[in-house]
């Protein structure tokens, strides 16, 4: 009896003492894989931040590169940019210069024209007299006055009405008021046909035109006074006039050919002179 108890007894102790072992076992083996599993962690966790430094430092490396790039990029573009706005300043100005020259010219050109028209006027009027308009008749009987006296002469309304007429279309062009001053010669011609200062009022109209660059107009203009007045003295001018016209509009074999029979026709005319100047220039 004391035997068998003390053998339950011992029994017991023995499941207890296995379970005691088991429970510790289990306990080990559990802090053993919890153990294992922080160690992973860690060590996953330092793989993937080393991943994410070393992610940093070239987004960093990169961005350093990109932003030295765009910085030098961007001075040069800007120096580039400065460097223009110069250029075109410099450029402004060389226009302002050469407009404000070429005004210059075209208005000494103007001034030329006017005086050499001037000239030519007095040689004309000089040797024919004013035609008076169709029907009227001068009081006294006598020949028309020339132009620049006929206001100056009584009886001679009609020679003062058309130099009127004449320097007002002449003014008009002085002021570079072309359309005006084609209307004006164009109605002077029309009007005083057989005027001494018919052909110059032609002469003036292709003038006009060619200032205004319509280059086909002038053209047409001057072959009109060839036509209608070839033994005046604005032919030669007139030839002159249409070959700067032609070479405006490319048409240089035909302007040098016109050069040609302006010299050949009119040798000692200025603008034979001319001409010659231009086709040794060309």
């Amino acid at each position: 009896m004391t035997v068998m108890a003390v053998g339950r007894i011992g029994s017991r102790a023995g499941w207890r003492f296995a379970a005691a072992v088991l429970v510790l076992c289990l306990s080990a083996h559990a802090a053993q894989a919890a153990l294992f599993d922080d160690e992973e962690a860690r060590k996953r966790i330092t793989q993937t931040s080393e991943r994410l430094d070393k992610l940093q430092r070239d987004l960093e490396a990169r961005l350093t590169v990109i932003e030295q790039l765009t910085k030098n990029q961007g001075l040069d573009l800007f120096n580039q940019i400065e460097a223009l706005k110069g250029d075109v300043a410099r450029m402004r100005g060389q226009i302002e210069v050469l407009t404000h020259e070429l005004t210059e010219a075209q208005k000494r050109q103007r001034d030329l024209y006017v005086d050499l028209d001037a000239r030519l006027r007095k040689l004309e009027t000089a040797q024919a007299p004013v035609a008076p308009p169709a029907g009227e008749v001068p009081a006294d009987g006598a020949p028309a006055a020339t132009p620049g006296a006929a206001s100056a002469v009584p009886g001679s309304a009609s020679a003062t009405a058309e130099q009127r007429a004449y320097d007002v279309a002449l003014d008009q062009f002085k002021r570079g008021d072309y359309l005006g001053a084609i209307a004006g010669f164009g109605a002077f011609v029309k009007t005083y046909p057989k005027s001494a200062l018919a052909p110059s009022a032609q002469y003036w109209i292709g003038n006009a035109q060619f200032a205004r660059r319509d280059y086909r107009g002038a053209i047409a203009a001057q072959r009109r006074l060839l036509a209608t007045y070839p033994d005046s003295t604005k032919v030669p001018d007139a030839l002159l006039n249409i070959a700067s016209a032609q070479f405006e509009l490319g048409e240089a074999a035909v302007a040098r050919r016109t050069l040609g029979e302006l010299i050949d026709k009119y040798p000692q005319s200025e603008s034979a002179a001319k001409a010659r100047q231009r086709l040794s220039g060309r």
